[in-house]
């Protein structure tokens, strides 16, 4: 981990009327995530963690406060700007893969590039197959969606999130369709890509999951309760390998 801070967050509000009121899904919280981090955003359904996870993704803005990411203040930006940043510097990863039906994987993967004129198609196609190199599906270039199991559609989702070279990748509930042992793969995955230097918010309400990242923030009525280092993550890769084997 550096000392590059690649998210700053100071005194960030979120306010949204409904009717004749005024919810506020957050209440004002502060903090920095440097890069090398593999962070869990835990909460349970209405402590603003989704909130969160849309501000922070560039998708809504705060009502009020600091978000700077790379540096950069986002709450500033124009919706274009926010895109470009978007596509740029965050990559995303969903729990319900959000892959294209019908279409290859190294098709997939290339999706975000299509935004990025800085790649030609053969520069789109190289880095395409490198990304799903990285995640282990080098025997999966040319599988379609509806080819491809639960886990292996998750991979090419995060090789898609790879593909841009991000400062970040954004994990919202990336587990949370998978079967006990292909999850556990998926949080191998994210270990081993934060191992090589990745940053990463994995945002969840599965307490378990903290035990795997390096860090632990957790959310209740739009404030932070808790922010933890975690000194000693769990190994995915072992409680992987300990569980009856089969295809994933």
């Amino acid at each position: 981990m550096s000392d590059r801070d690649i998210i700053k967050i100071r005194d960030l509000k979120r306010n949204f009327t409904v009717g004749d009121e005024t919810v506020h899904a957050l209440r004002g919280i502060s903090f920095t995530i440097h890069e090398g981090e593999f962070v869990t955003i835990m909460g349970t359904s209405g402590s603003g963690k989704s909130t969160l996870l849309n501000i922070l993704g560039c998708l809504d803005i705060p009502t009020s406060g600091e978000y700077l990411l790379d540096g950069t203040s986002v709450q500033k930006m124009s919706k274009t700007q926010r895109a470009t940043i978007r596509n740029r510097k965050i990559g995303f990863v969903f729990q319900n893969y959000n892959l294209l039906p019908k279409t290859t994987s190294i098709e997939n993967v290339e999706l975000p590039l299509l935004y990025n004129a800085a790649y030609n198609a053969r520069e789109r196609k190289e880095r395409a197959i490198a990304a799903l190199e990285a995640v282990g599906l080098h025997d999966r270039l040319y599988h379609r969606s509806n080819q491809m199991s639960g886990g292996q559609q998750q991979r090419v989702a995060i090789a898609r999130a790879l593909v841009n070279d991000p400062v970040i990748i954004l994990a919202d509930e990336a587990t949370g369709n998978l079967d006990t042992r292909t999850s556990f793969s998926i949080l191998t995955l994210f270990q081993e890509l934060h191992a090589r230097g990745r940053t990463i918010i994995f945002v969840t309400h599965n307490p378990e999951l903290a035990d795997y990242s390096s860090r632990n923030i957790v959310l209740r009525d739009g404030r932070i309760i808790s922010d933890t280092i975690n000194h000693s993550p769990a190994s995915a890769r072992e409680v992987y390998e300990s569980l009856p084997k089969d295809d994933d």
